[in-house]
């Protein structure tokens, strides 16, 4: 069974940092993408960051571009989400997800994703 469980939400100041966790049991990241998406209240779900590890390959929105840095423990089977300068923008419910890749171009905040975690909320106050 696949299973996604995110940790490390709380609350922090503006300019503060946070790091998330993203723990997957039942697969393994070789044959899979993983991204993490937010949404705040009142907004659509948004993608933040992608990572897939069969190329070492990252991705950023651009509002997160240079803040938030994606990494993964192969042997842990954890994927993080490093997150530096938070702003009250960023207040959000967390979501990791995992896509197992496909033939063909992949597009990380476009494709549909095969498997969410429960989230993890980050709040920033100014």
């Amino acid at each position: 069974e696949v299973q996604l469980v995110e940790s490390g939400g709380g609350l922090v100041q503006s300019g503060g940092s946070l790091r998330l966790s993203c723990a997957a049991s039942g697969f393994t990241f070789d044959d899979y993408a993983i991204g993490w998406f937010r949404r705040a209240p009142g907004k659509e779900r948004e993608g933040v960051s992608a990572f897939t590890s069969s190329d070492n390959s990252t991705y950023y929105a651009i509002s997160v571009k240079d803040r938030f840095t994606i990494s993964s423990d192969n042997a842990k089977n954890t994927v993080y989400l490093q997150m530096k300068n938070l702003r009250p923008e960023d207040t959000a419910v967390y979501f990791c997800a995992a896509l197992r890749l496909r033939e063909g171009l992949f597009l990380p905040f476009g494709d549909p994703y095969d498997y969410w975690g429960q989230g993890t909320q980050v709040t920033v106050s100014s």
